[in-house]
């Protein structure tokens, strides 16, 4: 089952992530610039809206699959 997340849970150590990431980082303009919604799109019709566990988020496993490449 897929769901979109209706909040998002944000760290407390969030403030980590602007030394571990400068602002001018590739991986932080992807993210800003890239809309990953269409994901959701292309991959709708091969999950169940109503039945079964929710599934990890597709926009993450791409996320995953992209880091991984670079």
């Amino acid at each position: 089952m897929i769901s979109n997340q209706a909040s998002l849970n944000l760290s407390p150590f969030m403030a980590i992530y602007d030394f571990v990431a400068p602002k001018d980082n590739m991986l932080r303009r992807i993210n800003e610039l890239v809309d990953f919604s269409f994901i959701l799109e292309e991959l709708k019709n091969k999950y169940c809206l109503d039945n079964g566990r929710n599934a990890v988020s597709p926009i993450r496993m791409f996320k995953y699959l992209l880091l991984k490449s670079f």
